[in-house]
Order: structure tokens, then C-alpha cells, then sequence
């Protein structure tokens, strides 16, 4: 697999951005917090406007004996929450396409609306290739 560092060759071999991918860590969550389907999903809606996204649809599970996993279906792509409450942590994903977007000031608003001790955030812009590949059928030679 060719892996590409973000350099002059690499920007011609890839296409304009068509979104931006946040992945969101939170530290130091109140369990009571991360437990809280419908806190959760009601964070879901404010992020997705916070983002300037357009919300779809939602759906949300809680675990026995905890944890939720809250996914926000945008016309942009979609806003997911996984929680731990036994370990304060919750794992989220916003990814959103179009320049009007900001789904960084969503990551920013569920990491407060979370009550994050502390967050990490990395944001990857996602990118077809410049000339589309074509995945071909590996050649098979006969031995012997």
C-alpha cells in the first residue's frame, strides 16, 4: 500500500479535498454524562447545527449496565458518539463534506457540552485520487 506524506507531489497526485474527517477523543467525562442517551442525542442535534449541517436522521443505543452509542445521519455524512462512562472516555467522529461546513466548532461544542477534562483532536481532510484507479485483477502465472 503507497502511503503519502503531505508534500508538493503529494498534492498532485490527489484531488481537492471532498471533506474534512475530525476524530475526537474525551478525557474526564462525569459517567452520568456519557450515560445519558438523550443528553447525547440532543448534543447530536446542537452539533449538527453548530457545524452548519443538515440533519437526517438519529438513532441511539444505551448499554446494560452503560455506555451509548448515538450516530447523527447528515446530508453532509454523519456525527458519531461512542461512550465508556466507566472510564470517563467517549470516542467521536464528525465528518462532514462541503466547504460550508465547521466540524471543528462541532468537536469543540460536544467536547464542552461532554464536560471534557481534556480532549484530543485530529483532523484529516479526505481526498480522492487526482486520476482515478482502477483496481485490476492480479495476473496468475502458471508454474512448471
Amino acid at each position: 500500500m503507497k502511503q503519502h506524506s503531505q508534500s508538493p507531489q503529494w498534492e498532485q497526485e490527489y484531488a481537492a479535498s471532498v471533506g474534512t474527517h475530525c476524530i475526537l477523543e474525551l478525557y474526564g467525562c462525569p459517567a452520568t454524562v456519557l450515560n445519558d442517551a438523550q443528553k447525547i442525542q440532543q448534543a447530536l442535534r446542537e452539533a449538527s447545527r453548530v457545524a452548519k449541517s443538515t440533519l437526517l436522521g438519529e438513532i441511539h443505543h444505551a448499554f446494560q449496565p452503560h455506555g451509548v452509542t448515538a450516530l447523527a445521519l447528515l446530508a453532509e455524512s454523519h456525527i458519531s458518539v461512542h461512550t465508556w462512562p466507566e472510564n470517563g472516555y467517549a470516542a467521536v467522529d464528525v465528518f462532514t463534506c462541503g466547504d460550508h461546513t465547521m466540524p471543528e466548532k462541532a468537536c469543540v461544542y460536544l467536547a464542552e457540552i461532554l464536560e471534557a477534562a481534556d480532549y484530543n483532536l485530529q483532523t484529516v481532510a479526505r481526498r480522492p485520487p487526482a486520476i482515478p484507479l482502477v483496481k485490476q485483477k492480479p495476473s496468475v502465472v502458471a508454474v512448471g
